[in-house]
């Protein structure tokens, strides 16, 4: 199951895509005019197709804004006789393109092998738990309210965040963090988490977890 966003100006499309996809058990949002989305909307899905023409921001001018936000697979929707020009479009970020019109086990079977595949490290942003982290200016933004975190606090937030899930020690949260050469030692990991549940719990979130006698996990 994946939570993917269709974009395109015709209602028909959008209606195929989301039946389509939905049997397959993915949530999918559908969306006539992207201009009326926020860059943090864009954050949630694991997949994203675009149709190149549309009259409010065409599909190429739209991937090259939001690639620098979003690490997901973008996959290209185009009629026949724009062929060559997705060619170009690859350069803007796109991961793949299918031709209109297409069918439905062709839509499924690009869909899921994108997914399958999409084990690409993080650079730019991501969602998690309802918050967006931007990778490059180190901020979270919770509802697009920006949760005020120190540089140590960010770093230690994403560290954790990213590898949702596992368990880490203090001890190797500080290696990740301070590195080596930290001038300090694993009790800062302790203040630090201390102050971002704090912080976390006056948006009424908690998702660092205490594992007794081992270390912390985002859950």
């Amino acid at each position: 199951m994946a939570y993917i966003l269709a974009i395109d100006d015709e209602e028909g499309i959008l209606s195929i895509i989301k039946t389509a996809l939905e049997r397959e058990r993915h949530n999918v949002d559908t969306v006539s005019n992207p201009t009326l989305l926020s860059r943090n909307q864009y954050l949630r899905y694991e997949l994203i197709l675009l149709d190149v023409m549309m009259p409010e921001i065409d599909g190429f001018s739209l991937c090259k804004e939001i690639r620098n936000i979003v690490d997901c697979p973008i996959i290209f929707l185009t009629a026949k006789t724009m062929e060559q020009d997705v060619v170009t479009g690859f350069s803007l970020g796109a991961d793949d393109y299918i031709l209109k019109p297409f069918g439905i086990n062709e839509l499924r079977a690009r869909v899921t092998a994108h997914l399958r595949r999409e084990h690409r490290e993080k650079q730019n942003a991501f969602f998690i738990s309802n918050l967006k982290f931007y990778m490059t200016s180190k901020e979270v933004y919770f509802n697009d309210m920006l949760v005020s975190f120190t540089k140590s606090e960010y770093n230690i937030c994403e560290y954790l965040a990213i590898n949702h899930g596992q368990v880490f020690s203090k001890e190797l949260i500080y290696e990740k963090v301070f590195g080596f050469d930290g001038n300090s030692d694993t009790t800062a990991i302790v203040e630090h988490i201390k102050n971002i549940r704090m912080k976390l719990k006056s948006i009424g979130m908690n998702p660092i977890e205490t594992v007794w006698g081992v270390g912390y996990r985002w859950k």
